[in-house]
């Protein structure tokens, strides 16, 4: 199947099967021309990632090319599955610095902090009449690293609003890898910091209402993200009995229909349960530590939230693109509940591309089960 490639608008995006013969030939030609400052490739892990690393090499020669495995993509046509999409970032409108972290056991936040303050800085110089920016993170999402790479990334932002998501590995959970100068990295992560002459807009949102259900972690080992007592009693068998289910009946659609949050800042987070663990202990995808409250949460109709908040950003003026990284317990709940088409339709509707993830960053922090993304807006005049 030959590329395709959306509509005309700030971003162009191409999509093509990640089993096509000559993917990144296809991606550069309906990419076109450019220039483009920065192209970003959301990739299905069943694609060869050898091959493609070559392929990319020969067709995109001197423009930076970052990227991401994924959980499922988001193209033009909406949810899309066993793809690559290509976003081009034109030169003519943004002005792009990336940023490797090759190593997130050994972050050195300091030198991190100044390389991001010298990016701003020359980004600024670059462009001082470009007014907006943004930044955008893709993280190894097996690496249990996201979250203290967030908080390091947090102090080098300044005003800089940030999302990104964690790299995916479909539903295996085995690897999943960031791209980065032709290189497929694990226990990496790639930084993209932006300026832009279009208006812009970072965002987060969930479907989720807390109920009146609470749960205290009790015994837990942070560093793995394991939880092995609530409420003193063994974690999948005090979950399960909460839910009123059968403990031999927790499957990943139970925990992506029946979340548990915690109350931050005024707002609730998802700490999302990956799965059950032989001995009877739950798996998180995000940080979780003895003494926390965690309160059940219930999901709304997906696709009716997600129409109504992605309609709230078009409240003046509707953006012509909008990227997204979306978490893969949403696209697995809409799977489940027979909604996976509804949710399509909102997406194509929008015009959001991007792709599903094991987890989301929203500024200084890492979170689970939801949307994070940013609305391009028209450009402002030259």
């Amino acid at each position: 199947m030959p590329a395709q490639i959306a509509a005309l608008s700030p971003l162009p995006t191409a999509h093509v099967a990640a089993t096509a013969v000559n993917a990144a030939q296809d991606l550069a030609r309906a990419l076109g021309a450019g220039p483009f400052a920065q192209v970003v490739l959301f990739i299905s892990p069943t694609a060869d990632l050898a091959a493609l690393s070559l392929g990319l090499a020969a067709e995109f020669g001197d423009c930076p090319v970052i990227g991401c495995t994924t959980a499922g993509e988001i193209s033009a046509q909406g949810y899309t599955e066993g793809e690559i999409v290509a976003v081009g970032f034109p030169a003519d409108l943004f002005a792009c610095q990336t940023l490797l972290v090759e190593d997130l056991d050994h972050i050195d936040s300091e030198a991190l902090i100044g390389q991001m303050i010298r990016s701003r800085t020359g980004l600024e110089r670059a462009r001082p009449a470009w007014r907006h920016e943004f930044a955008f993170l893709m993280v190894d999402g097996l690496s249990i690293r996201e979250d203290e790479l967030t908080a390091a990334l947090a102090p080098g932002l300044g005003p800089m609003p940030l999302f990104g998501g964690s790299a995916a590995d479909g539903q295996d959970f085995r690897q999943s890898f960031v791209l980065h100068a032709g290189r497929f990295l694990r226990h990496a992560a790639v930084l993209l910091m932006l300026r832009t002459r279009c208006p812009v807009q970072v965002f987060n949102l969930d479907h989720l209402v807390p109920t009146a259900i609470r749960m205290v972690v009790t015994q837990a080992d942070p560093a793995r993200r394991l939880v092995s007592q609530i409420n003193a009693e063994p974690a999948a068998l005090e979950y399960a009995r909460l839910l009123g289910k059968d403990p031999t009946q927790l499957t990943a659609f139970t925990f992506a229909a029946h979340p548990v949050v915690v109350r931050i800042g005024g707002r609730h987070h998802v700490r999302a349960i990956q799965r059950v663990d032989e001995n009877g202990d739950l798996v998180f995808f995000s940080a979780i530590d003895e003494g926390l409250v965690l309160t059940l949460a219930e999901p709304q109709d997906m696709a009716a939230h997600l129409q109504d908040a992605l309609a709230g950003l078009c409240a003046k003026t509707a953006p012509l693109a909008i990227l997204a990284a979306d978490c893969i317990l949403r696209r697995m709940e809409a799977t489940e509940k027979q909604s996976y088409g509804a949710v399509s339709q909102v997406l194509r509707a929008h015009r959001v591309t991007g792709f599903s993830t094991y987890g989301e960053q929203w500024n200084s922090m890492h979170v689970n089960q939801t949307m994070t993304g940013v609305a391009i807006y028209p450009p402002e005049p030259a």
